[in-house]
């Protein structure tokens, strides 16, 4: 789509994404508790809210302009490039345009990847404690691989609704994340808590080694 041009109104491409996004989510998260359907619900919530914004209906920059008026910072904001909110609180630039836009897809697709890899890893463990692979650097993957893509979602078109949700859907993952480790020390015991002591939550350690210079007497 050029640039100069009115990007919205796209609802097949809103559909399209939606069911990618939500299929994916539900291929690899499989619910199966109310508390998991409710996350997961959250999920597709966010999805829903991104995608309408992104190629539906602009309400976030409906919303702006109505408050801003002639003090919002671009003259044509529901072009192609003004549409992306970063861009145009900066004043429209095309540079930023063309460094967010691939970074927000490293993020999203690099998430997908970890999900996937997560997802792939623990379903060949039939049933053992997986402590290899992507296990050893993070406990849980796939909310990593979530977050990941919510991070890539805000780099790249980011909306009032979804700057809310967001850290609501982070704090449900992280509470979903405490209950399943409940659930694994009850199965696993020890084997489980040593694992935890080991190995970060969502966040990889990175282990910085010192160099010392060692004295010659």
């Amino acid at each position: 789509m050029p640039e100069n041009e009115y990007a919205y109104g796209l609802w097949g491409a809103v559909l399209f994404n939606i069911i990618f996004f939500g299929l994916f989510a539900l291929s690899v998260f499989k619910p199966t508790t109310k508390r998991d359907w409710r996350t997961l619900g959250a999920f597709t919530g966010f999805i829903v809210a991104l995608f309408s914004e992104m190629f539906g209906f602009p309400l976030t920059i409906y919303i702006l302009t109505s408050i801003l008026g002639k003090n919002y910072p671009v003259l044509d904001p529901f072009n192609h490039i003004n549409g992306h909110l970063w861009v145009a609180l900066t004043g429209g630039s095309p540079v930023l345009f063309e460094i967010l836009h691939p970074l927000s897809n490293v993020f999203i697709f690099g998430g997908l990847i970890i999900i996937w890899i997560g997802w792939r890893k623990i379903h060949s463990g039939h049933g053992k404690l997986v402590q290899d692979g992507i296990y050893r650097f993070v406990r849980h993957p796939q909310y990593t691989g979530f977050g990941l893509s919510i991070l890539g979602f805000l780099i790249q078109w980011p909306t009032l609704i979804t700057l809310i949700m967001a850290p609501t859907l982070l704090i449900m993952y992280r509470k979903l994340a405490k209950k399943e480790e409940q659930n694994m020390i009850q199965e696993f015991g020890k084997e489980y808590i040593d694992y935890m002591k080991r190995v970060p939550r969502f966040i990889p350690r990175i282990h910085l080694i010192n160099f010392t210079k060692k004295e010659h007497t």
